[in-house]
């Protein structure tokens, strides 16, 4: 049996050696954070964490102590998650609408301590990154009820943005009313025309009239400001906190699938790794005045084994009746295969645009 004094002299020379060597690897996660804050990225990749998890637990030969380097590799990252998320407070992302809309509570799923900043319309929020005055964006794509977003779509094909992620956001609407409201007190809702469509049999049922307001956080805002029991307005619960409003109904909206995709979007392009899964390119492109030039410009990606999950024509404001596309694709449009393809749907097209690329 070996003396507690020698053992323990291991032990100082080991935890020194730990030590070292997790100054090395916070410095790491500090220069990922500066990454991450570049390209607008946020800070935990959960698929990461379990790839290097599984991949490292998997290397310890002794079984015994597996479940236990597994517990210290949890603890390690979420250390890790813990000075990246200080280190990017300072983050500015930018949102269309104000506090306590959708795409604020995007932005605080995505990005929690960082200073969210707000902008009237979703162009003034996308320049505002474009511009650097902000460090990321985050925007609405498509609504499962209402469908695309076209003047985000538009920004995409238009601008110099790139999108580096993805996450969807269930949206239920609820009735939200003064303090001392009740259902039998309203008599008029105001939202955004799309929440009013997706609670149309709700406002119907109820005989309410109705009022369009540029979005739901501020018709939540307006009833506030009236203080009135006959408004309503048709907002997210967050929104009742913010308002100090009291909601009246919840989930009024007939789809009870209805979510919103919101993209990020940043100046910089966050380059997967090429045999990363679950990955989507999102792709937009002109196509020649040719006949079957499109048939053969869709066809080409298939070749290239990208298999197509979106397709959208949206038209060129700039050129009557002419369209340009918005593809997303399974695959990776960054590694050799994908900039094959992006080479070969040059021949039939007179623009091809990588927007980005995100997990799935």
């Amino acid at each position: 049996m070996r003396d507690i004094k020698d053992i323990r002299k291991d032990i100082n020379d080991i935890d020194r050696e730990m030590r070292e060597l997790f100054a090395r690897r916070m410095a790491a996660a500090k220069d990922v954070a500066e990454y991450k804050a570049a390209h607008g990225l946020p800070i935990l990749d959960a698929a990461r964490e379990r790839e290097v998890i599984e991949k490292n637990a998997t290397a310890l030969e002794c079984e015994e102590l597996r479940p236990f380097y597994v517990s210290f590799l949890q603890r390690t990252m979420e250390i890790s998650r813990s000075y990246q998320d200080r280190l990017m407070n300072g983050m500015r992302v930018a949102y269309s609408g104000v506090a306590g809309a959708f795409a604020y509570i995007a932005a605080c799923k995505l990005f929690p301590t960082s200073r969210k900043i707000a902008y009237p319309n979703f162009e003034a929020a996308y320049n505002a990154c474009v511009s650097g005055e902000c460090d990321t964006v985050v925007l609405p794509i498509e609504n499962s009820f209402n469908g695309e977003v076209g003047a985000v779509t538009d920004l995409m094909f238009s601008g110099p943005l790139k999108v580096n992620g993805i996450i969807d956001i269930d949206i239920s609407h609820c009735l939200l009313g003064t303090p001392d409201a009740s259902i039998l007190d309203i008599k008029k809702v105001i939202s955004h025309p799309q929440a009013l469509a997706q609670c149309k049999s709700y406002i119907r049922a109820h005989g309410f009239t109705e009022e369009e307001f540029e979005n739901t956080a501020l018709a939540a805002e307006e009833v506030q400001r009236l203080g009135d029991k006959t408004v309503g307005a048709i907002a997210s619960e967050s929104a009742a906190s913010l308002f100090g409003l009291k909601v009246i109904e919840k989930n009024i909206n007939e789809s009870r699938t209805n979510t919103t995709r919101f993209a990020v979007f940043s100046r910089s392009e966050h380059k997967h790794e090429a045999n990363e899964p679950g990955i989507h390119s999102i792709i937009l492109f002109t196509v020649k005045n040719e006949a079957g030039a499109l048939a053969k410009a869709l066809d080409i990606i298939g070749k290239h084994n990208f298999n197509m999950r979106t397709l959208r024509s949206r038209p060129m404001k700039a050129l009557m009746w002419q369209y340009y596309f918005y593809i997303e694709a399974e695959g990776n449009a960054n590694t050799k295969e994908g900039r094959r393809m992006l080479e070969d749907l040059e021949e039939y097209c007179d623009r091809v645009k990588m927007v980005g690329s995100y997990v799935k």
